[in-house]
């Protein structure tokens, strides 16, 4: 096919999703509740691509296209973000994915997330006069775990060369792309790491933010990318990458060493999951928040849910007294399984749960949730399926927007600053230790129904993921929604100062949650962006849901 037809395909496809659909399910037989859309999922029999931005979804689909399975698609789509989103994701952030080989019929979870300097600690950080967990800077960098996961996710599961898929980065990465209005509104964020002058120099061309349309190259990052497709992984942890990362990281008073980035490993583990009304859910566990999610619907499946109406003050009660009870064990029980054991099986038992409904008041809020890590708003996810349903979910982050604020010197790469989700208290779980995989907020999710893949996806957006993932499927599973309406409907996002409600939530279901004690605060833009693709049990076709949130784009063939 030629890179006319591909793209006027692509085109066409992107087109068919934004006709408003019939409003029959196409999940079930139950008619959707809950209101309107403005798109209907994507359909295709070949494979299906979803994504936070369309350049990402059609590298994604080209790789398909070529002959590559579902994690081929997914390594090159994340490679593209890193360029085309890089206040989000970067080759210099982690990674978690969960996998499912319909050959072998084998649902795996690969950690990918990096461990901190063996010489950090709290009291190393006391004496250069730091007293609280820093934000951003050098003290922030963890050993970067996303090309580790790459290269692992291939190795195992892939069919092509980390040459083949990182090819469209490159492409974009060298000759540049249009900035969209969506990146560039986040773009504006880059002025706070402007002191940076590697950083400045790369992201701040002519002293300021990119604007909408503008053109942007990032040629450094497509060297960087263009020695790991050469010369693999090791380029990165073992090689010149590395010796360049540690350099800059000495001259930033980091305690990060070659020995660091050389000791990197990720892990293939079990997934954690829980059932919900004949769907087994499945999330990653610690040092990762999925438990969050597999609480809350242990909760929720107690209740007549769908009784309440869809959004109404009762509902969302009910749904933030559940999150609030969910979070309070993960702020405690979220930290590095290598130095803490969180109790998951008394924590995802349906009697656990039992007895945290009995602390529920229908008619009264409870109090705060216990703090957790702040930030890390700034996530890319993405998800693939490809013609024999091998499925992927896949989610990939520096943290907050820009991570760290660094760049590591010419090598074009932003270093996350995932090490601000670790605690300060020396008596926590998760405080910071040598050699340590901080709290994550990365949680990609996978769904089966009669032991077979029936929904692959994901919430992006720091402490909003695990609320975002029990909402989602609320939608899906209690109310009917087919995959594009229950990623469109409006969510809420409770935080330790008050609960925000999208604006379509209206004024009486907002005077309720205040007359039972709920104090209803306002965050524009914090509700999260989401991708996922919907198996049809019966016909074996794929449905592609994506966020009008975000520059989101779901494409099949």
């Amino acid at each position: 096919m030629s890179r006319f037809k591909v793209l006027a395909f692509i085109f066409a496809l992107v087109f068919t999703s934004m006709i408003p659909a019939n409003s029959q399910n196409s999940v079930g037989d139950k008619p959707a509740k809950g209101g309107g859309r403005t798109r209907s999922a994507v359909r295709a029999m070949n494979g299906m691509v979803a994504t936070s931005q369309p350049l990402a979804s059609a590298a994604g689909l080209r790789i398909l296209q070529q002959g590559g399975n579902a994690v081929d698609a997914a390594v090159a789509a994340a490679a593209v973000l890193c360029v085309v989103e890089p206040m989000m994701v970067s080759p210099g952030g982690d990674l978690f994915a969960l996998v499912w080989d319909a050959k072998k019929k084998e649902l795996k979870a690969l950690n990918a997330s990096g461990r901190a300097p063996k010489a950090a600690s709290i009291d190393a950080l006391k004496k250069r006069g730091v007293t609280k967990t820093p934000q951003h800077g050098i003290h922030t960098v963890t050993v970067p775990g996303a090309v580790d996961g790459w290269a692992k996710l291939l190795e195992r599961n892939g069919t092509m060369k980390l040459s083949q898929v990182l090819q469209p980065a490159i492409e974009y990465a060298e000759r540049g792309f249009p900035v969209t209005d969506v990146i560039a509104a986040d773009w504006d964020n880059a002025l706070q790491h402007k002191a940076n002058a590697d950083f400045a120099a790369t992201f701040l061309p002519n002293g300021k933010p990119l604007e909408p349309g503008e053109m942007f190259t990032n040629k450094n990052l497509a060297e960087t990318l263009k020695l790991i497709a050469a010369k693999g992984r090791d380029v990165f942890y073992k090689g010149e990458i590395a010796q360049k990362i540690v350099k800059f990281a000495k001259s930033q008073g980091g305690f990060h060493t070659a020995e660091d980035f050389a000791n990197h490993t990720s892990n293939w583990l079990d997934p954690i999951s829980t059932t919900y009304r004949g769907h087994t859910v499945y999330e990653l566990p610690p040092n990762n928040q999925g438990l969050a999610v597999l609480e809350m619907l242990n909760i929720l499946e107690g209740y007549n849910v769908r009784s309440l109406g869809h959004n109404s003050a009762e509902y969302l009660h009910l749904l933030v007294e559940a999150k609030k009870l969910a979070y309070a064990d993960r702020a405690w029980h979220i930290a590095d399984p290598a130095f803490y054991k969180a109790p998951l099986e008394k924590l995802l038992s349906k009697e656990y749960a039992a007895e945290q409904r009995k602390k529920i008041d229908t008619n009264k809020a409870a109090g705060d949730t216990p703090p957790g890590p702040r930030g890390g708003e700034d996530t890319v996810y993405l998800t693939v399926v490809d013609k024999d349903h091998n499925a992927v979910s896949f989610i990939q982050s520096i943290f907050s927007a820009f991570g760290s604020g660094l760049v590591a010197g010419d090598t074009g790469v932003i270093l996350h600053n995932r090490g601000a989700g670790f605690s300060f208290d020396p008596n926590h779980p998760n405080k910071l230790e040598g050699g340590k995989r901080p709290f994550h907020t990365l949680i990609p999710a996978m769904v089966f129904k009669d032991g077979k893949p029936w929904l692959t996806f994901g919430v992006m957006g720091g402490d909003m993921q695990a609320q975002g993932h029990a909402q989602v499927l609320l939608n899906l599973i209690d109310f009917g929604m087919d995959v594009q309406q229950a990623g469109e409907q409006a969510r809420f996002r409770d935080f330790e100062s008050g609960l925000a409600l999208e604006s379509a939530i209206g004024a009486d279901v907002r005077k309720t949650l205040e007359a039972k004690g709920h104090r209803l605060t306002i965050a524009p833009g914090m509700f999260g962006g989401y991708q996922a693709i919907w198996i049809d049990p019966k016909t074996g076709a794929l449905f592609g849901g994506s966020d009008p949130r975000k520059d989101g784009c779901a494409i099949g063939w």
